[in-house]
């Protein structure tokens, strides 16, 4: 298939955090898959995250999507483009240039893996699309209520050639990999406190603040109530219950003990060689979201969960639903649901030094065959009877 590819590529660096590494994984997982990657020249979808509402993002909604259809208008002269796939959040979209691609013959999809984090309802800007990519099997129930087309398949991962086999040494320590929250503070401490033994590396990990239990910031009446209103916008009338709950019982974790605190990988191929050379990656998909209080916090699976198998870790994450149709739980990947678990499951692993390398290949053979870009595209591409697409490889 000849595939738009709209995946949060930039022109330039933004201040906003971590979305460079999907046009990468979008675009060789596509091309070995078989499968022509178009881009649109000169489009800085990043800047589309930048600006608040209003002038200047009307500004760039409407230069961007010109410059989008004028392209595929260009590129279908030539071939039939035959698919556009997109990751976008709803602030990006001109449902208008959307509808004009859809005329064209081309189906429109977009992927989105925060539904649960970000939205009560599925935006009204996503109904332009001809069928939704959703990975969370938490926001599945979101898109049948709202009667939309969709597809369920992992997060979108790919990893290159000379990393789909098991690290031939455990170099590291059980080790978590990603920066410091409230949540992940207090799932560690306690753990630590278990009697685990571990290592977390990321910003924010040697600063010994509290990440909220802090006194807040005076701040103007007006500007408090302000932020009240958004906030209840937002996330509605319980979203106010649930902070209040958090002022009322804050979370305090313990200081982790300095040995237990590494530093930051220097650069993505360090944050690879951890991940498969430490003798159990470990996973957390918690998240703070003003939808949950942090007493019942938000769990969802994330993006590791289908990249630490693919690069051969030996994998300890939490557990959330949908994880074991994934994989198949004790003998793919370990999971646990407490810290105190996590533990305990954490020693069990690292005193049993074959049970990890047999989990590290059977993980891996896994989600390079069943997890990869290329099957999720071959799905999407039969659901809306594209019959001249390529089926596409395992990244086996």
């Amino acid at each position: 298939m000849r595939i738009v590819v709209s995946c949060q590529q930039s022109c330039r660096q933004h201040p906003i955090p971590a979305y460079e590494f999907w046009r990468p994984y979008f675009v060789h997982g596509l091309a070995e898959a078989g499968h022509e990657v178009l881009e649109v020249p000169g489009v800085d979808w990043a800047e589309g995250l930048v600006h608040p509402p209003g002038a200047a993002l009307d500004l760039w909604r409407e230069r961007t999507w010109q410059t989008v259809v004028a392209f595929v208008r260009a590129e279908c002269r030539d071939r039939p483009v035959d698919l556009f796939l997109s990751y976008l959040y709803p602030a990006q979209i001109e449902v208008g240039a959307i509808r004009d691609l859809q005329s064209m013959g081309i189906p429109c999809v977009n992927f989105f893996c925060d539904n649960v984090r970000e939205f009560r309802a599925v935006p009204a800007e996503y109904r332009a699309f001809a069928l939704h990519w959703v990975p969370e099997f938490e926001a599945l129930q979101m898109y049948r209520g709202a009667g939309l087309a969709h597809v369920h398949a992992p997060m979108p991962c790919w990893i290159p050639q000379n990393l789909r086999s098991v690290a031939a040494a455990e170099t590291e320590p059980p080790t978590f990999v990603g920066s410091a929250d409230i949540l992940r503070r207090d799932l560690f401490s306690r753990a630590a406190q278990a009697g685990a033994k571990f290592t977390v590396r990321g910003a924010g990990w040697s600063d010994e603040r509290d990440d909220g239990a802090t006194a807040p910031r005076r701040r103007r009446p007006s500007a408090v109530v302000a932020n009240q209103i958004a906030l209840v916008r937002s996330h509605g009338f319980g979203a106010l219950l649930r902070k209040a709950e958090s002022w009322i019982l804050p979370m305090r974790p313990a200081p982790l003990p300095p040995s237990s605190i590494g530093t930051a990988p220097a650069s993505e191929s360090e944050y690879f060689r951890i991940t498969r050379e430490a003798a159990v990656c470990l996973g957390v998909n918690r998240v703070p979201t003003a939808r949950n209080s942090n007493l019942h916090p938000l769990r969802y699976s994330r993006l590791r969960d289908i990249e630490a198998p693919m690069l051969g870790a030996c994998y300890l994450t939490e557990w959330t639903e949908g994880l074991e149709c994934l994989y198949e739980i004790g003998t793919e990947i370990e999971a646990y649901r407490t810290a105190e678990e996590l533990s305990a499951k954490l020693g069990e692993l690292a005193s049993d030094p074959k049970r990890r390398r047999a989990m590290r290949g059977r993980a891996q053979r896994r989600a390079l065959d069943e997890h990869c870009l290329a099957r999720s595209i071959a799905r999407i591409g039969q659901r809306l009877g594209l019959s001249a697409g390529t089926m596409g490889p395992s990244m086996a």
